[in-house]
C-alpha cells in the first residue's frame, strides 16, 4: 500500500468512524489485526456488533469502492471475526459485515458515501 493510499484510507476510517459515533455506535476496535487479515471499524449497536469494512478512493475510475468487497475478501474477513470472537465475550451478540463506500473529491471532501449493511444476509 503506497503511503498516498494509506492517507486516503486513514480519512475514509475517520469519516465512517464519526458516522458511526453519531449514529449511536460505540466503537469497540479500531483496524482489529490478525495473521489472516485485518477488520477496519468494529462497533456494537442495539446488541449487534458490526464488522465494518471502509472502501475509499479519490479517482473518477467507473469502479465503485465497495465493488472491491468480493467473495474472497469476505471470507477472509469472516475468518478474522471468528479470531476475534474466540478472544472476546460476545456470544450472545448478533455479527453484522457491513460495508462504508466513500469516494472522496480532490480536497478529501465527501464526495459520495453508500452503506451497505449485513451484506453476507
Amino acid at each position: 500500500m503506497t503511503l498516498v493510499t494509506n492517507k486516503i484510507g486513514v480519512v475514509g476510517e475517520k469519516i465512517a468512524s464519526n458516522f458511526l459515533l453519531k449514529n449511536g455506535y460505540k466503537l469497540l476496535n479500531k483496524n482489529y489485526r490478525t495473521k489472516y487479515g485485518e477488520i477496519d471499524l468494529i462497533a456494537l449497536k442495539n446488541n449487534v456488533i458490526h464488522f465494518i469494512e471502509v472502501k475509499t478512493k479519490t479517482s473518477n475510475l467507473p469502479i465503485y469502492p465497495y465493488e472491491a468487497v468480493n467473495d474472497k475478501k469476505i471470507t477472509k474477513i469472516k475468518h478474522v471475526i471468528n479470531i476475534y470472537l474466540k478472544n472476546m465475550n460476545y456470544e450472545d451478540k448478533k455479527l453484522s459485515i457491513d460495508v462504508f463506500s466513500i469516494i472522496l473529491d480532490k480536497d478529501n471532501e465527501i464526495k459520495d458515501l453508500k452503506i451497505f449493511e449485513n451484506i453476507t444476509n
